[in-house]
């Protein structure tokens, strides 16, 4: 497959290509690209340019700069320069205020609501300020083809949850772009490099590594079609990071050279933001870079020499931090290293020499483990592979079928608490799956439909995607039937219909404000789930026994009252003891002693034994009763 970059013709001539275009929004630089008979290419802007920083300077009055414009521009006006805008897509407030994410620019991050960019008066969106981004990536693309694009192919990190896809799709929509599709970075990255030349069966592990945002992607080619066999990573885990390690290291060393302090002043921190990364890109070739920052105030001029080996210490603890996204992936796909039959590295972060050799490491490239594939120019390749999604898409490509997977269970609250798993984590999508429930009291005239999100067995220990009732045709307890189907279209959104099975009656819930939690959380909750998997398996047996004990007990008593006088002595008495031996194990664990399930799923059985004549007898008295409405019986 031959990769290329398309720029202006220059002799009055146009690319003829289809209107879908292949765009990777990223958190550091952003890229659009298209097919032109059969081969991805990188579009590029007037002056050669195929990168344009993901950066937005908005004035007082005009229009945002964007781009090139914008960054460079950023030192001067650093508190009206948005960067890494990406890292706030569909976040909430209270999210940024517990993770300590500094700007040089303004952000207004209060309570449950979304992140916003007070700049002269007006609260911007993090999707508004996308959107403008991609409206220059628009016009880059326009200026090379004969008609104006109208819909794209948008990548996303795998683990961006379903409020962070929604708002890639509204800035998309805000930029005129029709949004065909939004498929994860690291299996876009999958296409790029050309992986459907790879033999049947052939295993790949994806390591994504950008500004922002980090992914670990195993996909496995069957057929022409690839599928993701697991993903993990961390949306707030990037070059960015090492950025700032970077910075406060320089701030350490002007202040040590009696420098001015950089803390709170933001025009320095801009500057010394540029310097950095300026100096961290020169390093990936380099062995040591100098760093020149004149007049920092009038009696201050700074200078330093940053080596690798420098730059290397200070970013080894932020990529180890990917050493548990890849093994958590592997082990989701019930892989090895030596299973895998390539390693590619995708994100401008994996020029460095710390992570590609730390890459190698994790995997053991060249010691029995897969080939480490640097063919394709990881700056380019999420981008190319949009555009071959695009070209899937429109009929360009064929035998060729990219399948991505949900990273979280996805169920509902059951009663008694507990999740009921509707879709698995790791269930490739696009999927639809539904079940059947029924209600637990007589003569409900609604249903709660809690959806949830996570590994866990307790509703209450599993993430909370949203809440909406049914109503339906009263009915006794255990008649009525409501159909609960789970729908994640190609996007990885989320749809949830609830219907009642005799009337018909439903309701559709797009799933639009799902979790919005970083993922440390993410993955601190898969840890959990592994960590308490036999206390939440113990807790689960543990209330189903309990459901049906109170439900035995019930009915035992009832029977008793009604019936008890025509049982024998013995049988009665038999009754008595197995069901005061339940309710004394369910009093025990309501009292707070340790009662294991198994001894109360056994009390259950004993009394399920007990009252098998008093069952018989109740099941003779409806059958009388039943014959004589009918006149079968005389009265």
């Amino acid at each position: 497959m031959g990769i290329g970059v398309l720029s202006r013709c220059r002799c009055g001539r146009f690319w003829a290509v289809g209107k879908i275009i292949g765009i990777d929004l990223g958190t550091t630089n952003s890229l659009v690209a298209i097919v032109e008979s059969g081969i991805p290419l990188v579009l590029a802007d007037g002056q050669g340019r195929r990168l344009t920083p993901s950066v937005v300077r908005v004035p007082a009055s005009g229009e945002p700069a964007v781009g090139w414009e914008a960054k460079r521009g950023r030192a001067a006006h650093p508190e009206t320069t948005v960067t890494s805008i990406k890292r706030f897509m569909g976040r909430r407030g209270d999210e940024v205020e517990s993770t300590g994410d500094t700007m040089a620019y303004p952000i207004r991050a209060e309570g449950s609501g979304p992140v916003a960019v007070p700049l002269h008066g007006r609260d911007w969106l993090p999707e508004e300020l996308s959107a403008e981004i991609l409206k220059a990536l628009l016009t880059i693309a326009a200026e090379g083809m004969i008609d104006r694009p109208e819909a794209a192919v948008i990548t996303v990190p795998a683990y961006f949850n379903d409020a962070q896809r929604n708002a890639t799709r509204k800035a998309g929509e805000l930029a005129g772009l029709r949004v065909e599709r939004i498929i994860n970075e690291p299996t876009a990255a999958a296409l790029a490099y050309g992986l459907g030349s790879l033999k049947e069966k052939s295993k790949v592990a994806v390591y994504d590594l950008g500004g922002g945002t980090f992914d670990l992607s195993i996909l496995e080619l069957n057929e022409g079609v690839f599928q993701v066999l697991a993903t993990s990573g961390n949306t707030r885990l990037g070059g960015d990071d090492i950025d700032r390690a970077l910075i406060e290291h320089l701030a350490e060393q002007i202040g040590q050279a009696g420098g001015p302090s950089v803390a709170g002043d933001l025009a320095l921190w801009a500057r010394l933001a540029e310097a950095a990364e300026e100096a961290k890109v020169r390093l990936s070739t380099e062995t040591e870079a100098t760093i020149a920052l004149p007049f920092l105030t009038p009696e201050f001029s700074f200078e330093h020499t940053l080596t690798r080996e420098k730059l290397a210490s200070l970013a080894q603890p932020i990529v180890t931090r990917t050493r548990e996204y890849c093994l958590k992936a592997l082990a989701d796909a019930g892989l090895v290293s030596g299973d895998l039959d390539q390693l590619i590295l995708v994100g401008g972060q994996t020029r460095m020499p710390l992570v590609r050799e730390f890459a190698s490491e994790v995997f053991g490239c060249g010691g029995g483990g897969p080939e480490l594939n640097t063919s394709q120019n990881p700056d380019e390749a999420i981008a190319l592979g949009a555009a071959i999604q695009a070209g899937i898409l429109s009929g360009d490509f064929s035998g060729m079928l990219l399948l991505d997977v949900t990273p979280l269970s996805l169920g509902i609250e059951t009663f008694g608490g507990l999740m009921n798993v509707i879709i698995p984590r790791n269930t490739t999508i696009p999927v639809k799956r539904g079940e059947a429930f029924t209600t637990v009291a007589d003569y409900q005239k609604d249903v709660l439909i809690h959806v949830l999100q996570g590994e866990r067995e307790k509703s209450a220990d599993n993430w909370s995607l949203g809440r909406f009732t049914l109503g339906f045709e009263p009915q006794p307890k255990g008649v009525a039937k409501v159909g609960v189907q789970f729908e994640i279209d190609a996007d990885g959104i989320l749809h949830v219909l609830a219907r009642d099975i005799k009337t018909g009656n439903e309701k559709l819930v797009e799933m639009s404000s799902a979790v919005e939690v970083d993922d440390a959380e993410v993955q601190q909750m898969i840890e959990e789930s592994v960590e308490h998997a036999f206390d939440d398996i113990e807790d689960r047996r543990w209330i189903e026994a309990k459901l049906r004990a109170e439900q035995t007990t019930a009915a035992t008593r009832k029977g008793l009252e009604s019936l008890g006088g025509e049982l024998a002595a013995d049988q009665r008495e038999a009754i008595e003891l197995a069901l005061a031996a339940v309710e004394s194990l369910l009093a025990k664990r309501e009292g707070g002693d340790t009662v294991a399930a198994a001894a109360l799923k056994e009390a259950n059985g004993k009394l399920d034994a007990a009252t098998q004549p008093l069952a018989e007898l109740m099941m003779d008295r409806v059958m009388a009763e039943m014959l004589e409405k009918r006149g079968v019986l005389p009265g």
